[in-house]
């Protein structure tokens, strides 16, 4: 799996959220300024090749839909932001949010609640 450009990941959250889309739905959901009709259709058929997403023709239409879960796209980014930034070190990773987020005791709390929830 490839990390996808800031365009193509973009395109990907409309259809993560949308599940499935025609074009013309995926650039209802992007801020303005809305890109051209060609230009999303260009996103979506070069994701396709990438095998990041399906489509179901009606016709001459293709209603598209995501191939690659969120969720499998997160785990990917997240190891290849742990490995590149953090050394593999998840405690780092931690430790440079809790720094540069400042976190409130609420939610530092929620994350220990987690952490000991995952130890048992």
């Amino acid at each position: 799996m490839k990390k996808l450009t800031a365009k193509e990941e973009e395109v990907m959250q409309v259809l993560w959220k949308l599940k499935k889309a025609f074009v013309k739905d995926i650039i209802e959901e992007l801020p303005e300024p809305r890109p051209h009709y060609n230009t999303v259709s260009t996103i979506v058929r070069l994701l396709e090749e990438r095998g990041f997403v399906g489509h179901k023709a009606y016709g001459n239409a293709h209603q598209y839909f995501p191939v690659v879960s969120k969720s499998e796209y997160t785990r990917y980014y997240m190891g290849d932001v742990l490995a590149n930034y953090f050394d593999n070190s998840v405690k780092r990773m931690v430790a440079f949010f809790a720094e540069e987020e400042e976190l409130s005791e609420e939610e530092i709390q929620e994350i220990i609640r987690l952490i000991e929830k995952k130890g048992k």
